[in-house]
């Protein structure tokens, strides 16, 4: 009996390693997977424990051509597989096959491959000392707060096509990397555009859209478009945004240099990235060389797909944490990148999400960090375990963003008909003030109200990141006009400023849309991912045509960094200093925050959304109150404020 059950157990065992590889697969520590390069000799290891014989292809040209040497690797301790070869072969190209039952693999590229030819599809041997522009041992990020990083933080994301392509950006090399190292540009009217007009803005940091090799543009070709959300070559720039997509250096430098400028203007750079899933499945590089194991599987054996995108990886595995961890390393020290924004965050475990944040604030104390807190569909990992909205008080200063203050500011991005607090939508009311304290715990905070989230769930503002649009979705003026048709283009023209006056002000970390500050539009088309630069392109001359809605938020903007009672650092002081005026019209949201208790040189400060599209007239706290932020047609008599509809006001003593 003993022995029939033991055989039974065994049998089970069996199936659960087979479902799950990881139990008896060796981990490797050391910190050299891919290429080590030296005049003298390459050395080259790759991770590959179920493979039984590995190769090397090397090739003279990017594309095309046959080898003209391939290599065996030895097989060394845990898993690695190792090849020297002994000469200088800089610039020379390379793929691996693998061997699984007999059966050689397709040619593929080292998941740590960190130069590539045309398309990714052969790796580059690179000198990456030579990738350097003039000056970049001394390059060094704009000073910022490492204390209050993701506070202080004001967000600009960004296309790096989007930004140059449009004949009237001003810009030479459009569309490219080096596009947005020019300064100076401007439009037909005179108005900078550009990295220029960033700068000129006042923002912090420009988050760039995916810019590592990514699927779905052919780089042979001028006119492809995608956002990037199909990774392929996690540690190798995009080469459609370099000026030669066959000479992996070239594409390395322009980077860099634009980095080095970037820095250089006081503006710092965010990075896309997208561990959560990848390009390819089945024919991937991580499972060319285990199968299997890099991602999450459904119990009937079946690629598990909460990225919506085919799959989604398994960072709970300790090869795959180690390739994240050493891959944001590598983008930091190689790069001088100053942040990162995880896409899907959700699919990651919080174990993984915390090791990435310790680690890289060792390194770079005033790094900003954050992702989205939500997975595209379900998930093999318990949601206890996943960087989750609701887990978002136990991520080391990871935040998430507010799709509670997002729908509640414009409507849900899912139903195009319906309406936020700026446009209109006076019970949404409440998942603004929820977003307005940074969605932490405050005594004023009536959560069953709020939208989505039933409770706090940041342990202080740099836990969020709050926002009215991004690139997913319907960009904000497109969202306004087609779910408020029967509003004048001059009443969406105040709700749109409504809507970034409450992010700009709100408590946590605010993100803004390229070309939002002037009211850019993607003609209604909602994602607008592979649509082209038609849709895409950021048309300059709109700065010209809205310039006052322009010169709202930029003044918004310079408001938010001089005063740091928008930017407190603790729920504590959010839920004591900052106090919601009771007993004012429906519709209209105010509150006043202690800023002599906060360390602002304001005293006091009052502050008024009304949602409504017609005027409120409300009786102020005591004092005499000076304006510091007025538009449309409010004014102010006394303690008498006449706030315009859909409009946001801001006084202080």
């Amino acid at each position: 009996m003993k022995n029939h059950l033991l055989f039974f157990l065994l049998i089970i065992a069996t199936r659960i390693v087979a479902q799950y590889p990881t139990a008896n697969y060796p981990v490797y520590n050391g910190n050299d997977l891919g290429l080590t390069y030296t005049a003298k000799a390459s050395t080259f290891k790759v991770w590959s424990p179920t493979a039984s014989a590995v190769r090397i292809n090397f090739y003279k040209t990017d594309s095309g051509g046959d080898s003209y040497r391939t290599a065996a690797l030895e097989k060394k301790l845990n898993g690695v597989w190792q090849i020297t070869v002994a000469e200088n072969i800089k610039d020379h190209y390379y793929t691996f096959q693998v061997n699984m039952n007999g059966v050689w693999s397709a040619e593929a590229l080292d998941p740590y491959a960190k130069a590539c030819g045309t398309n990714g599809l052969r790796a580059q041997v690179v000198d990456l000392k030579e990738t350097n522009p003039v000056g970049w041992a001394k390059d060094q990020s704009p000073r910022f707060s490492a204390k209050n990083a993701q506070t202080d933080a004001i967000i600009y994301e960004l296309h790096v096509r989007d930004a140059s392509i449009h004949p009237n950006s001003g810009i030479k090399n459009k569309g490219k990397f080096l596009g947005l190292a020019e300064t100076g540009t401007k439009n037909a009217a005179g108005l900078s555009t550009g990295l220029s007009h960033i700068k000129e803005l006042g923002v912090t940091h420009i988050h760039l859209l995916p810019f590592y090799d990514y699927n779905s543009v052919d780089e042979t070709k001028n006119n492809q478009y995608n956002w990037g959300y199909d990774p392929v070559n996690y540690n190798i720039p995009e080469g459609s945004y370099g000026t030669s997509a066959s000479d992996g250096k070239q594409r390395i430098k322009e980077l860099k240099h634009t980095i080095q400028t970037i820095h250089l203007n006081g503006l710092r750079v965010i990075m896309d990235v997208v561990y959560n899933h990848t390009a390819l499945t089945q024919q991937s590089h991580f499972n060319v060389f285990v199968p299997d194991y890099y991602y999450r599987k459904r119990p009937d054996g079946s690629f598990s797909d909460a990225s919506a995108c085919g799959n989604e990886t398994a960072s709970d595995r300790a090869m795959f944490r180690k390739f994240m961890l050493e891959s944001v390393l590598y983008w930091v020290k190689e790069y001088h990148v100053d942040g990162f924004r995880f896409d899907l965050m959700g699919i990651h475990d919080i174990e993984t999400m915390n090791l990435i944040a310790d680690t890289l604030r060792k390194l770079t104390p005033s790094i900003v960090l954050y992702g989205e807190g939500w997975t595209a569909g379900g998930s093999p990992l318990p949601d206890s375990l996943k960087a989750l909205k609701q887990n978002a008080a136990r991520l080391n200063g990871v935040a998430v963003f507010s799709d509670d203050m997002r729908d509640g500011i414009k409507g849900s991005v899912f139903n195009i008909d319906d309406r936020g607090f700026a446009t209109g939508k006076l019970t949404n009311a409440e998942s603004v003030k929820f977003g307005v304290v940074a969605a932490g715990q405050h005594p004023q905070i009536n959560y069953n109200l709020v939208n989505y989230s039933k409770g706090p769930y940041t342990s202080g503002p740099a836990g969020l990141i709050n926002y009215a649009d991004c690139h997913d979705n319907h960009i904000l003026w497109d969202k306004i006009a087609l779910s408020y048709k029967e509003a004048s283009e001059q009443q969406r023209v105040k709700m749109h400023g409504l809507a970034y006056a409450i992010v700009l002000t709100a408590q946590g970390t605010p993100f803004l849309t390229a070309g939002s500050e002037f009211l850019r539009t993607k003609y209604g088309v909602e994602n607008s991912f592979n649509s082209g630069d038609s849709i895409n392109a950021i048309n300059w001359n709109l700065k010209t045509r809205n310039y006052a809605s322009y010169q709202y938020i930029q003044s918004l903007i310079q408001l938010r960094k001089a005063h740091p009672a928008f930017r407190m650092t603790s729920a504590q002081q959010i839920a004591q200093h900052l106090v919601f005026q009771e007993y004012l019209p429906e519709g209209v949201i105010g509150y006043t925050i202690n800023g002599a208790a906060v360390g602002d040189s304001w005293k006091k400060i009052w502050v008024g959304y009304n949602g409504n599209v017609t005027a409120k007239t409300i009786e102020l706290p005591a004092g005499e109150w000076k304006i510091a932020s007025m538009r449309n047609r409010s004014s102010l008599k006394g303690n008498q404020l006449l706030l315009d509809g859909s409009s946001a006001v801001i006084l202080f003593q």
